[in-house]
């Protein structure tokens, strides 16, 4: 991966976090840089999974690969609050 795609896949991930954030109702109990962690990690996870279902790349936007991404973080952001709550 060239350095272009990194800082391109953390500014993706920055948005991914903030919209799998969105996705969930209610409060979460983590930061905003809690949850932009999470949204550059399933940025990336959910580029994978979406290259291994062949839905990568596809012609225009990538609907199905943002979807697995937003979705990882919402259960990523939901999965986190909740550790941050018991504690």
């Amino acid at each position: 991966m060239e350095i272009s795609g990194i800082i391109s896949a953390l500014v993706i991930g920055i948005v991914i976090g903030v919209l799998g954030r969105l996705v969930i109702p209610g409060r979460q109990h983590i930061g905003i840089l809690w949850t932009i962690l999470i949204g550059i990690v399933a940025a990336f996870i959910g580029t994978a999974v979406a290259a291994g279902l062949g839905v990568a790349d596809t012609k225009g936007v990538d609907w199905i690969e943002w979807l697995i991404q937003i979705a990882l973080a919402a259960l990523g952001v939901a999965a986190l609050s909740r550790v941050k709550v018991r504690h």
